[in-house]
């Protein structure tokens, strides 16, 4: 992943104030949640630029090997050991890169916000734990955190502790809740301040959750 990712741009107005950083979930691409963008916006909201990015093609283990967009291989069912740990490293670099791109488009990191679904949610919430970038919040929908005592055994001591939207599905058979739930305790015992939700539904998003993190995205706004 040495190239910068192609993405999918959306400003919701001239001059933009304000960066999400939005990854998508295994086998989609950077156009699936670009719809979500007029149903999430709200009349008094600052400008704002949605850059989706696109992940690369890689074969997945689990799938026989059968190559898709995807942010880390899975090589197991296992969620304490299923993300291929090189992949994943990878992935945070590609965002860290996205980030510096927005940085030198003028945003400040203070008004990024970093979004994910499944994988996409994987790799936020890896990268803020290796970050001091004190960058505005971390959305992370119907996902988990890929080795996670690892993870939080390395995370940088004096590293940003942004705040976290988490939400996930009570149905969900992709990534049960439960392994979310234990993420968002992991998170919160770390020192981030966390907001969960959970929702009726399967592996998706649902209008309950985009009113919710539409309250949650008011609040990032407000305190600017």
């Amino acid at each position: 992943m040495s190239q910068a990712l192609e993405t999918v741009v959306n400003e919701t107005a001239a001059n933009p104030q304000w960066s999400v950083l939005w990854l998508h979930g295994l086998g989609a691409d950077g156009h699936d949640f670009a719809p979500i963008v007029p149903e999430l916006l709200r009349p008094h909201w600052p400008a704002i630029r949605f850059v989706f990015p696109h992940a690369p093609m890689q074969p997945i283990t689990i799938n026989n090997g059968v190559p898709m967009r995807a942010w880390y291989d899975i090589v197991s069912m296992d969620f304490r050991s299923r993300a291929d740990a090189s992949g994943v490293d990878a992935s945070v670099r590609a965002l860290d890169a996205l980030i510096d791109a927005e940085v030198a488009r003028g945003i400040p990191v203070e008004r990024i916000l970093l979004a994910g679904f499944s994988q996409g949610g994987a790799i936020i919430l890896s990268a803020a734990l290796r970050s001091t970038r004190p960058i505005a919040g971390l959305i992370a929908l119907s996902t988990y955190l890929p080795d996670p005592e690892t993870a939080i055994k390395a995370a940088i001591a004096d590293g940003a502790r942004p705040p976290v939207f988490m939400a996930h599905g009570a149905q969900d058979p992709v990534i049960p809740q439960v392994i979310a739930a234990d993420t968002a305790q992991r998170l919160t015992a770390a020192g981030f301040p966390l907001e969960w939700h959970s929702y009726s539904m399967a592996h998706q998003v649902c209008a309950e959750e985009l009113q919710a993190l539409g309250d949650w995205l008011d609040a990032r706004f407000a305190t600017a």
